[in-house]
């Protein structure tokens, strides 16, 4: 097997904070560290994070987690799976990943423009919610007459597409999930 390299993010949207900890460590008060949880903007990774001290954090607030000197973040506790996340964390969770993909539309409508076949019988195309073998055909030729330049001309130019956006939206979700075979958009 292969090893890649591994990913880091430089930056992450808290979804977030706990001042206190959690509410089931069970350590005095006074041992307990704040805690952060918060998703990397590139590879969608869910961490765990612990603030510098005297440090409050706001969930949707951006901060750097790369190598150089942190102005907020003290140190990574590592990741997390979606399962141990808070009820607040859960339910900005969508939001924020629909914020990343508008902003980062450029970058999306790419994976339109260049996806591949996984094999003989499956493409890439084929692993987003709602496109079958139609879509992806029929995607496959009008790229090939001129590359996508957004969502709407990617829909304009495919007949009955389902919302490409919603659909990257739903995949990154379900990749986050865990169940999913193929990663296409989360780093693991």
């Amino acid at each position: 097997m292969i090893e890649r390299p591994r990913l880091k993010e430089e930056t992450a949207i808290v979804l977030d904070f706990l001042p206190n900890g959690y509410h089931y460590d069970g350590r005095p008060m006074y041992m307990k560290t704040p805690i952060a949880q918060a998703m990397g903007k590139e590879h969608f990774v869910i961490l765990e994070l612990v603030p510098k001290k005297g440090i409050h954090l706001q969930p949707l607030e951006e901060v750097y987690i790369g190598e150089g000197k942190r102005d907020k973040v003290h140190h990574i506790v590592g990741k997390i799976a979606v399962d141990k996340l808070t009820a607040t964390a859960k339910s900005g969770l969508e939001f924020v990943i629909k914020e990343i993909v508008k902003k980062n539309e450029a970058r999306f409508i790419e994976f339109f423009n260049k996806a591949h076949p996984l094999s003989t019988r499956m493409h890439q195309l084929e692993l987003l919610p709602g496109l079958g073998k139609k879509h992806m055909w029929q995607i496959i030729e009008v790229r090939e007459e001129k590359p996508f330049a957004s969502f709407s001309d990617l829909k304009e130019r495919v007949k009955l597409m389902p919302d490409p956006e919603k659909s990257v939206i739903k995949r990154i979700l379900q990749e986050l999930e865990g169940t999913e075979k193929h990663k296409i958009f989360v780093d693991s």
